[in-house]
């Protein structure tokens, strides 16, 4: 499956460089196949988009040159700007081959308002210009941003030293971000073919500052966007083909096209392999032996850790209307039965009948990963919160007496 990946805004630039730096060392290493067929980055901040590392400056563009110190959080002035910029950055894929794409991931994080003030106009764009899916890939603002953005945006002054705002102008640096998610979620409804979400509010630690652990959690989210893209990718250089195939059409079936929630799950354990060839033949992982009862072990673990652990948005199985569980790893580890009984346990778990399940060999692999993808999850507890705090106050009172 090849994706056009398109990251908007400071934070959904970031991310498009974290999974286009991991799709290429995955093809580097030969245990992954590609998955990202063009990846670029759009923002109005040049600074942040030279920062940038794996996306070709090339394919870099920045917008809205009048633009000096940003949008200030203003959101309705970041839809203002998406509208009058989505052609002129919808005519920078033409550089690539968007055509050929089976979906567009288009990156973004909802806090602010350049990305999310832009991507909803650049995905009704997409949806336009191109026959394929059009998923958002979206981090939901952790609750902490509101009292670190004021550091980071310090700059030295001419003179020497920075000056340290007091504790009331820190918490006024971001008080709309969670605003801004909700109101950015509201209008990408109906036009995005579906939103994955990434709530880094659960995955900041108590002691820690998102923009010191930021590229942390941008790892993250890679590896768990790789592990489920690259494991419908085309099979290519002769590796041993899945018995249970998973393509692009399952995805949008699982994912569907009315702009439901998903959230990824991701679970992955070291095997010892033999040492298999490392000259992408396969050679030798396909003839491995594997103890039957080890390969079962290792698959029933991933796929617990992927279903029972951390997930990108946090929600329990049962909410999820749909649900894809994908299984990787070398051959001779890919025990049939085990991933049966995966599907079995995920359809329990979820009760729902619409579920799919495939296989990815990895002959080149040194784990056993899972994958799996929980969609149309409707309003969770951390969205909810996120709505019920955007509210009016007398709105909450009033829901408050009547409880």
């Amino acid at each position: 499956m090849q994706l056009e990946v398109i990251g908007v805004g400071g934070a959904g630039g970031r991310i498009a460089d974290a999974i286009a730096a991991a799709d290429a060392r995955g093809a580097e290493d030969g245990a992954t196949p590609s998955f990202v067929g063009t990846a670029y980055a759009f923002d109005t901040d040049g600074e942040a988009v030279t920062a940038l590392e794996s996306i070709p400056v090339a394919r870099r563009h920045r917008y809205g040159e009048t633009i000096e110190n940003g949008l200030e959080g203003n959101l309705q002035e970041g839809f203002a700007t998406g509208e009058e910029y989505a052609d002129e950055l919808s005519r920078q894929l033409d550089a690539g081959q968007p055509s050929i794409a089976d979906a567009f991931l288009v990156c973004v994080g909802l806090g602010g308002a350049t990305g999310g003030g832009t991507v909803p106009a650049l995905v009704s764009n997409f949806q336009r210009l191109y026959d394929a899916p059009v998923y958002v890939l979206a981090t939901l603002p952790a609750r902490s941003e509101l009292e670190e953005s004021a550091d980071d945006r310090l700059e030295p002054r001419a003179g020497g030293g920075n000056a340290t705002p007091d504790r009331e102008d820190v918490r006024q640096v971001r008080p709309f971000a969670e605003e801004n998610a909700v109101r950015t979620l509201d209008r990408l409804d109906g036009l995005a073919d579906a939103v994955l979400c990434f709530d880094n509010d659960a995955w900041v630690r108590d002691s820690e500052r998102l923009h010191d652990v930021r590229d942390r959690l941008n790892a993250d989210l890679a590896t768990r966007v790789q592990a489920f893209f690259a494991a419908v990718a085309d099979d290519a250089g002769g590796t041993p083909q899945a018995e249970s195939v998973v393509d692009a059409s399952d995805v949008r079936r699982i994912l569907g096209s009315e702009t439901a929630v998903a959230t990824i799950g991701y679970g992955s354990q070291q095997v010892e392999t033999g040492g298999g060839s490392r000259f992408g033949l396969g050679i030798f992982a396909s003839r491995e032996h594997v103890d039957t009862g080890e390969a079962v072990r290792a698959v029933e673990t991933v796929i617990g850790k992927a279903l029972r652990g951390r997930l990108t948005l946090d929600c329990e199985p049962q909410a999820a209307e749909r649900a894809l569980l994908l299984v990787g790893g070398p051959p001779a580890w890919l025990n049939r039965q085990a991933i049966a009984d995966g599907r079995s346990r995920l359809e329990s778990e979820t009760g729902s009948a619409a579920i799919l399940t495939g296989d990815a060999p990895r002959p080149e692999g040194e784990s056993v990963f899972a994958v799996v993808v929980l969609a149309g999850v409707g309003s969770t507890p951390r969205l909810e919160a996120l709505r019920e705090g955007t509210r009016p106050l007398e709105n909450r009172r009033g829901r408050e007496r009547d409880s």
